[in-house]
């Protein structure tokens, strides 16, 4: 773990904390198959519409399904202008051998309308916090029973939790976080950038008192509660968000701490079963996607690093 901080620190050097550039090998954007955008209207959410993206690899082959990856905010995160630039890393990636074959989906949050506006870009639409801040099982409703189905019906994956993987940035994060929380048996890795561990979700009534919760509930969560086979990348900016819904740099150490205790806990009593795999960065950067993206290689090295690559 030591080795990939290291590494992965370096990169921040040379790719600065301000945004992350391309690397000469990085396939351009005409070279990646990107199949989409497609819609998605939502039984679990009536009356919303969504759009996801599929990165079809290079080698696909519906006899040897390939490792999944599923990311939040789909929009950003196949922006060939933006720092995620998912589809393109996963091309390099893959045809390095870097990393096991994976399928590639990137899926917006929803959106009131009979249709997903044209519109709105790299904007949020207008469901999102419903969706991705809400500790409730819906959005993984969602994901399981209607996405993921959609996906499957053209492109065949991986269905051992242990070669999928799932993440997102801000409430794209915890949205990622609560799917392979409630459901570890279909998600065994998570990729969490400037999570928003924060109250953003919490609802009170007219005396107060909470109506649902926050992801600021998680670190106790996790502290009482068994521990998931689940291997989670953690990366938050010392500048990250200070305002009415928490501290982000604050609730994301929170999480790291209460992993770290989870684990220590369990060795302590000597109780058999899984423990938390994790590593994590903190960066000096804020409430943006570009150390997140200028790490994502190494991230994704580290999340299969015991899985063969196929050549």
């Amino acid at each position: 773990m030591r080795r990939l901080i290291v590494g992965i620190l370096a990169g921040l050097a040379a790719f600065g904390t301000a945004r992350s550039t391309a690397a000469p090998s990085t396939p351009t954007v005409a070279s990646v198959h990107l199949e989409g955008p497609f819609e998605l209207h939502s039984r679990v959410y009536p009356g919303t519409v969504r759009r996801y993206w599929v990165y079809v690899p290079g080698d696909y082959d519906p006899n040897r399904p390939p490792n999944l990856l599923l990311f939040q905010d789909g929009q950003r995160a196949v922006n060939p202008g933006g720092s995620l630039r998912l589809p393109a890393i996963l091309d390099d990636l893959i045809r390095r051998h870097a990393i096991p074959s994976t399928l590639g989906v990137f899926v917006t949050p929803g959106h009131r309308a009979a249709r997903y506006p044209d519109t709105l870009g790299m904007d949020n639409p207008d469901h999102r916090v419903e969706e991705y801040d809400s500790l409730s099982d819906d959005y993984s409703r969602l994901t399981l029973q209607e996405l993921l189905p959609a996906v499957a019906r053209r492109w065949r994956f991986a269905s051992d939790p242990r070669r999928r993987a799932i993440g997102g940035t801000s409430s794209g994060a915890i949205a990622s976080w609560t799917v392979a929380w409630r459901h570890p048996e279909a998600f065994g890795n998570v990729v969490s950038f400037i999570g928003s561990y924060t109250s953003i979700g919490l609802r009170l009534g007219p005396d107060g008192s909470p109506l649902a919760y926050g992801g600021d509930t998680y670190p106790g969560l996790i502290r009482k509660s068994a521990i998931r086979p689940l291997r989670i990348f953690l990366q938050d900016g010392r500048s990250d968000l200070d305002n009415e819904h928490g501290n982000w740099f604050l609730a994301n150490q929170q999480m790291l701490k209460a992993l770290e205790w989870a684990n220590a806990h369990a060795d302590a009593e000597r109780r058999p079963g899984p423990r938390y795999d994790i590593d994590h960065v903190w960066t000096e950067g804020g409430h943006s996607d570009a150390d997140g993206g200028a790490i994502l290689p190494q991230v994704l090295r580290w999340i299969w690093r015991d899985q063969a690559a196929s050549r």
